[in-house]
């Protein structure tokens, strides 16, 4: 059975880690590792992390030597990891109890190096674990298959969902932006000529938060855009143009929704 690494960043998570960390140990998938990175807590989460790490020889916790964000904390968390395969779970999102085994035979049965899956999307407020809160909450559909040119004009991988074969693309780490980076990774494996092949179940949970965090904002969302479109991805400011267009006319059909 191929080993899974789970790549995990945490900062000031306590009252949700829990139920991160539990989502990820009870997989029906066994063979896995846990990589978190703590950057630089101030509320306790190290100490709970450590509580999981006694518990669980799989859970395998990390303190960042200075505040990074969540782009550093996760390269912290891949250039540790020993599997077959990377994952990546939020410290304030879960699994369900199947999603690693389901992935992993699916990943099995197509050629695509990167897969993902649909997911719960729930309000930030609920509480307890994944399997309380299934089925109730609005399902963010997995297409079957995106390559790159469809991922310039809208991220469709949720990364809680977001799995990639190591065998196949080597050790691939984020770049370190202030936002965006998840997306950042996906593109860089499409433009290298790998497409990605999505699960229709939904096999995860999103916490959704307010409506002025950072990433539902969407003129901020313009800007890291653009400086991803023309710093990380080189386009010229022409198709940069275009694909920025064609980014801001797909949020807006998504809102009406």
């Amino acid at each position: 059975m191929p080993l899974v690494s789970v790549v995990m960043p945490v900062y000031n998570s306590a009252t949700t880690l829990g139920p991160a960390v539990r989502s990820v140990l009870t997989q029906t998938h066994a063979d896995l590792e846990l990589l978190v990175t703590d950057d630089q807590s101030s509320d306790g989460s190290m100490d709970l992390l450590r509580e999981f790490a006694e518990q669980d020889e799989r859970v395998l916790p990390q303190s960042a030597p200075e505040r990074g964000g969540a782009g550093r904390a996760r390269n912290l968390a891949i250039e540790r990891a020993r599997g077959d395969y990377i994952a990546f779970l939020d410290s304030d999102d879960m699994w369900l109890p199947e999603k690693t085994e389901k992935q992993l035979a699916f990943a099995a049965e197509g050629t695509a190096p990167l897969t993902f899956t649909s997911y719960f999307k729930m309000d930030a407020d609920h509480t307890g674990e994944s399997t309380d809160w299934v089925p109730n909450g609005r399902v963010i559909r997995a297409r079957d298959h995106v390559d790159y040119r469809a991922m310039l004009v809208r991220d469709y991988i949720g990364a809680l969902t977001a799995m990639y074969d190591r065998r196949i693309l080597g050790t691939r780490l984020m770049p370190e932006m202030h936002k965006r980076q998840d997306y950042a990774l996906w593109l860089s494996i499409m433009r290298d000529g790998a497409d990605a092949r999505g699960l229709a179940e939904p096999l995860a949970v999103y916490r959704a938060h307010q409506a002025n965090s950072l990433s539902s904002n969407k003129a901020s969302l313009i800007k890291y855009n653009w400086e991803l479109y023309r710093e990380h991805e080189h386009l010229s400011v022409p198709r940069s143009a275009r694909a920025l267009a064609g980014a801001a006319w797909q949020s807006l059909r998504n809102s009406r929704i």
